[in-house]
């Protein structure tokens, strides 16, 4: 299957939408997704002229750091968890992946956009607030954070790591997550915003529907064609 459809305001390019390989994965642990975006960073950093590769999944119950981050944001003693916490090296501080959550990993060669990491974060806020539109929801920026909030909500975390202009990491949506697991941490270090999901504002909302919409909104946002590909036995070796 291919995501892509004109655009209002596409990146500028004079030759044909880039090609990017699309995963549209069920549920993979957090360790097994994060060994494999490490992979396929070295492998474009060694050869740049590999295609670029997108891939929407959910996580179990996990908490992520980011290389930065304050423990001073956990509500728990991170010695005696019941749920994995892994410090990795995204910018931003604590959040929480679950089930019901979205989770997208771009791995792109910003030299075929924009070398500014500034343009890849709004556009990264793009796609979630395209999204939302297709609800009649009408997302907001807060200036000087980064992220997507819906009625005060925050509604998508975003936290990315770049080297030699390859991107990893991405954006967490909350479609119909359990926010309980939120409870137990400031999430992104932000006392005063509350977490919110799409749930709340779109009775029966559809995971599977949001994961099409996001997919058609990355290759918006980013001019390129997206190919649905399968995950083969062992991730870690593309």
């Amino acid at each position: 299957m291919i995501y892509s459809r004109s655009l209002a305001n596409p990146v500028e390019s004079s030759s044909p939408r880039r090609r990017c390989g699309f995963y549209n994965l069920d549920r993979l642990p957090y360790q097994e997704a994060w060994t494999w975006q490490q992979s396929l960073v070295a492998a474009r950093r060694s050869n740049p002229d590999l295609e670029d590769v997108f891939i929407l999944l959910e996580h179990p119950p996990v908490y992520t750091l980011g290389k930065g981050a304050s423990l001073e944001f956990l509500k728990f003693d991170p010695t005696c968890s019941d749920v994995e916490l892994h410090r990795v090296e995204r910018g931003g501080e604590v959040t929480y992946h679950c089930p019901g959550q979205i989770v997208g990993y771009p791995i792109l060669n910003l030299r075929y956009y924009q070398t500014d990491l500034h343009w890849y974060l709004r556009q990264l806020e793009g796609v979630i607030l395209q999204v939302l539109a297709e609800y009649g929801l009408k997302g907001d920026r807060i200036p000087g954070l980064t992220g997507v909030w819906l009625e005060g909500r925050k509604i998508a975390a975003i936290g990315i790591k770049v080297s030699r202009w390859i991107t990893m990491h991405g954006f967490a949506l909350n479609v119909c997550p359990d926010l309980k697991g939120f409870e137990q941490i400031v999430p992104c270090g932000i006392v005063n915003k509350p977490v919110g999901s799409l749930a709340e504002f779109v009775e029966g909302i559809n995971p599977d529907r949001v994961r099409q919409q996001l997919a058609t909104a990355f290759a918006d946002a980013f001019a390129v064609e997206l190919c649905e590909l399968k995950l083969p036995q062992q991730a870690e070796q593309i």
